[in-house]
């Protein structure tokens, strides 16, 4: 069984309790469904004021983002690299933290709850192969502690399962 032992009350503690918690739940697991599945739903259940946290992996053939596991609401299925923050974020191999979603130009709404989020490239050899995103239904919710210690988090995930 597994339990969560995160507080988030302290967020530097919150990090550095996630990032053992994350790696031990990976530990000697090779499916990347597998992990990804467990990795959002941990991040899902570990931070408060989260409506969405889930995947979305790159199809090289399609040339666009494709749904993968997550936990919340469905979600949107196909996102193209010009279209919102998770196509902005994996266009530009770059982290985004958007404190008002509805002022981030071509934002998607697949949730129309969602106030805030936050997106993680996931890279490996240089290339984006996911990215990592987090929704909020509170404007503002990510920090710059937030981004800082999942983007750390995710790098060292990514070198593990992709």
């Amino acid at each position: 069984m597994w339990i969560i032992q995160s507080n988030y009350n302290d967020i530097e503690t919150f990090y550095s309790s996630l990032n053992t918690e994350l790696h031990s739940l990976i530990e000697g697991e090779k499916n990347l469904i597998a992990n990804m599945a467990n990795i959002s739903s941990w991040i899902y259940h570990a931070m408060p004021d989260l409506n969405w946290a889930g995947f979305y992996l790159w199809d090289e053939n399609d040339q666009e983002l494709v749904l993968g596991p997550f936990q919340g609401k469905p979600a949107c299925i196909r996102i193209k690299p010009t279209r919102g923050v998770c196509g902005a974020s994996y266009k530009d191999n770059k982290v985004m933290r958007v404190d008002d979603v509805h002022s981030f130009a071509g934002h998607i709404a697949c949730d129309g709850d969602s106030r805030s989020e936050l997106v993680i490239p996931l890279v490996k050899n240089n290339k984006v192969i996911a990215i990592l995103d987090l929704d909020s239904p509170k404007i503002a919710r990510f920090s710059e502690k937030d981004e800082a210690g999942l983007t750390l988090i995710m790098k060292k995930i990514a070198d593990i399962i992709l």
